[in-house]
């Protein structure tokens, strides 16, 4: 099992090969900041309680570390995607993929419109001018 500062550390090379803004990366390494991106723009999350709260009860449930989110609205609601590490070693190989000008992540997805609609799965990212949206 990985340890939380292991978790953090392999998040802070993630974001350095998404190309993640350094200045967001730097908040996540010492502040714990975690951003949230909409149409590759960033906004610290911690601006928003609901989802400070829902990603915290995500770290302490599923014992791992967000260290980004999307947001976008779909056709099935309003979701945010925790992009996290979890402290499982066997899932540490590939935790990012990059496929053509895409980028493949395991990411829980919370549908905030309907919980019953969210899960784990893989969502496909694009990275542009230090930020991240989900493409697929």
């Amino acid at each position: 099992m990985l340890t939380k500062e292991e978790r953090k550390l392999i998040a802070i090379e993630t974001m350095k090969e998404l190309d993640i803004y350094k200045p967001y990366i730097e908040g996540f390494a010492q502040n714990d900041h975690v951003c949230m991106y909409e149409r590759f723009g960033g906004y610290w999350a911690y601006q928003y309680p609901e989802l400070m709260a829902k990603i915290q009860e995500f770290e302490q449930k599923h014992d791992s570390t967000v260290f980004a989110v999307t947001h976008e609205y779909t056709a099935f609601g309003e979701c945010f995607d925790f992009i996290f590490v979890s402290s499982y070693e066997e899932e540490q190989d590939n935790i990012i993929f990059k496929e053509d000008n895409t980028f493949y992540t395991y990411a829980y997805v919370w549908n905030k419109t309907d919980e019953w609609c969210s899960e784990f799965g893989e969502i496909g990212l694009k990275s542009f001018g230090g930020g991240i949206a989900r493409v697929a």
